[in-house]
């Protein structure tokens, strides 16, 4: 909660819930980001938060983008994002979004099979592909292990696969997870990069470019390391597998740059008991997982609360959303207390809520309108 969002809310006085993002502390974010990782080009994942104030900010601050569709392509060009900035960075495209984007400038591209080489090489010949491998996702709150990537092995032989199709394979790419705790998972996969590069060159084909993902955290529940010692473990892992013959390499930050800038504000709408002598009470706020909080699915991010009665006697609480649908609980397994004085009508905030909450809002279910959004 910044100073200025704390001003936002009590001249404005939205109504909830909403999103409050602080644009500074994305600019911010960015910025030491940079300045930690040199060199690096720093392709800002749109789909944590693709909102328009937020990819102008980054725009004009010399980000890259990765995008995961045509659509967020289309939203980027027209905001006057030059396609050599953009990398269609989904391992699943249709050809004719292949097309489309490559039509449009776009010409870095990724693959994990196949099916999606013979589809870049018909839709955009001679575009520069970089294939994504399968690693562990070990200390991630939010893993993202086994849909996207291929094997190691099988990495390579595609890349020299690409090449017998017209195409450019310029590297790998990999993603040890979002909301990464250990940071020593980046060497693991760096290892494992380095292996395809060596297999690769044994082949007779050089390639140039390492995309070693996102995983950098926001600030939620439990502490987590800062970015600094996720960075110093990253620059050590590339001086140590790659030396002083390192390839060109790029970072895909989406939770990071937008997570700590932003609150959800929420209403309390009602505080009840199962029974007379239940120890949980349950609170239902107006927001859950369909209207902006899906991450709370298996209670993997764990946000942190602030509420109007912070300092007073607390007790368990099941957290629970409006919509009138079972699987709609936010927290019950996490343990979370709240303030007894807690009540109906009462407003409370979400903490780092910038990243995957209004863009997985959903449209109309139970009839609640999608998240509203203020940028500031």
């Amino acid at each position: 909660m910044t100073p200025k969002i704390e001003r936002f809310l009590i001249e404005r006085k939205p109504d909830t819930p909403c999103l409050v993002v602080d644009l500074d502390v994305v600019s911010a974010n960015f910025q030491h980001l940079a300045d930690e990782l040199p060199g690096v080009d720093i392709y800002y994942a749109v789909k944590a938060n693709p909102a328009e104030p937020i990819l102008t900010r980054l725009r004009d601050l010399g980000s890259h983008f990765d995008t995961a569709s045509i659509y967020e392509i289309d939203q980027c060009l027209a905001l006057g994002i030059a396609p050599n900035r953009l990398s269609f960075g989904h391992t699943v495209k249709k050809k004719r979004h292949i097309n489309r984007a490559f039509d449009a400038g776009i010409r870095q591209f990724a693959f994990d099979s196949i099916d999606e080489l013979e589809k870049l090489s018909r839709a955009a010949p001679g575009a520069f592909v970089f294939c994504r491998f399968l690693t562990s996702n070990d200390g991630a709150d939010w893993p993202l292990s086994d849909k996207f990537g291929c094997e190691p092995n099988y990495a390579a032989d595609l890349l020299c696969r690409a090449a017998d199709m017209g195409l450019v394979p310029s590297g790998v790419s990999f993603h040890i997870g979002s909301q990464q705790r250990n940071a020593d998972s980046w060497d693991s996969a760096i290892f494992i990069a380095a292996n395809i590069f060596s297999k690769v060159a044994d082949r007779g084909l050089e390639l140039s470019l390492l995309n070693i993902g996102g995983g950098f955290p926001s600030r939620y529940r439990t502490p987590m390391s800062e970015l600094p010692i996720h960075t110093a473990a990253i620059k050590q892992s590339l001086q140590h597998r790659f030396g002083d013959n390192q390839p060109q390499i790029i970072v895909e930050p989406g939770r990071y740059i937008p997570g700590d800038a932003g609150i959800i504000q929420s209403e309390v709408v009602l505080v009840s008991r199962k029974s007379p002598d239940a120890e949980k009470r349950w609170v239902y706020l107006d927001i859950g997982k369909f209207g902006g909080l899906p991450e709370v699915l298996d209670e993997a991010i764990q946000y942190r609360i602030r509420t109007p009665h912070d300092g007073g006697k607390t007790g368990p609480v099941v957290l629970a959303g409006p919509t009138c649908d079972e699987v709609d609980v936010i927290y019950d397994a996490a343990a979370y207390e709240l303030p007894l004085d807690l009540g109906s009508g009462d407003r409370i905030e979400i903490l780092s809520a910038g990243a995957y909450t209004a863009s997985y809002s959903s449209v109309g279910f139970n009839g609640f309108p999608p998240l509203k959004e203020y940028y500031i």
